[in-house]
């Protein structure tokens, strides 16, 4: 019973990680029909940069918030360079290919910063752990899950009882009826970008303490994120929470029967099963266009 217990707390706790990143693809799916495939780099930005700040002298919570709004920033700056220019030509994706290039040289940079070496965020949610039915856990992961559940009930509350929520829900709905009635669209798809890598960063910043931050750290995050979002269905806010930590629980029952290795083979075979019996994913929505 203590083992099940440790499976599902520590799963739900990288679940949650996984559902704030997936929560991000969301965002920009709705919104501009395109995505930052840079997007886990957004993670690792908001983990390494709240640790040199804490290292510069910052006190921790300032660290962390500066980092977040830093994550904010190249999310907002990466849509103007990266996919805007590529939204405006019909059927053009070269924004994934622009997005995925942005990321690898962020990734590099930081490489070289770092010179390969994982840096620590000393967090109070990692000083001690705390115990469950006997499982042990750090606060610091407890606290993941509940932080992407309460993104998505934000993110909701955001667009239905405000001016902004609204215009990204029109936008998300038809870019060109919403523009005919004087919706800045480029600004709201800009604004979404920002609000994932807002999302992307806080992720960051949640697990630096737990796994310490380093170049490579928004990898698979950003993968499995982006599968997550998938599976569940991209247009689903709380189908990409639910899926994120569901998946997240199944990895680590994988891990701990099984193997470490077959944790990648059965995650992504179930994403491919789930997908061809559900091409929409689990909770998205089929789309009808009318002719």
């Amino acid at each position: 019973m203590t083992t099940v217990v440790q499976y599902i707390l520590s799963g739900l706790a990288i679940g949650g990680i996984y559902a704030l990143v997936a929560l991000g693809f969301h965002i920009m799916w709705s919104s501009a029909k395109a995505v930052n495939f840079a997007h886990g780099d957004t993670l690792m930005i908001g983990g390494l940069l709240a640790v040199y700040l804490l290292a510069a002298g910052l006190p921790l919570g300032l660290a962390c918030l500066v980092a977040v709004v830093a994550g904010g920033l190249f999310g907002l700056v990466l849509e103007r360079i990266a996919v805007r220019p590529f939204l405006s030509q019909q059927g053009s994706v070269g924004w994934m290919l622009t997005t995925i290039a942005v990321g690898i040289m962020v990734e590099s940079f930081a490489t070289i910063q770092t010179q390969g070496y994982a840096r620590p965020l000393p967090s109070p949610g990692v000083a001690s752990s705390v115990h469950i039915l006997g499982a042990g856990i750090y606060p610091q992961e407890l606290v993941i899950p509940l932080v992407a559940v309460v993104a998505m009930l934000g993110l909701r509350a955001l667009q239905r009882h405000t001016l902004v929520g609204r215009a990204m829900r029109a936008v998300a709905h038809n870019k060109n009826a919403a523009a005919l009635m004087g919706i800045n669209v480029n600004a709201v798809v800009a604004f979404s970008f920002a609000l994932a890598g807002l999302l992307g960063a806080a992720a960051g910043v949640l697990v630096a303490p737990v796994v310490q931050a380093s170049a490579a750290m928004g990898v698979l995050p950003g993968l499995k994120g982006f599968a997550v979002a998938i599976i569940g269905g991209i247009t689903s806010a709380p189908g990409v929470v639910i899926t994120g930590l569901v998946y997240g629980v199944m990895e680590k029952f994988v891990e701990g029967y099984i193997s470490t290795a077959a944790r990648e083979i059965i995650g992504f075979s179930l994403m491919i099963l789930t997908l061809l019996v559900f091409p929409q994913g689990l909770f998205g929505k089929r789309e009808v266009m009318k002719v």
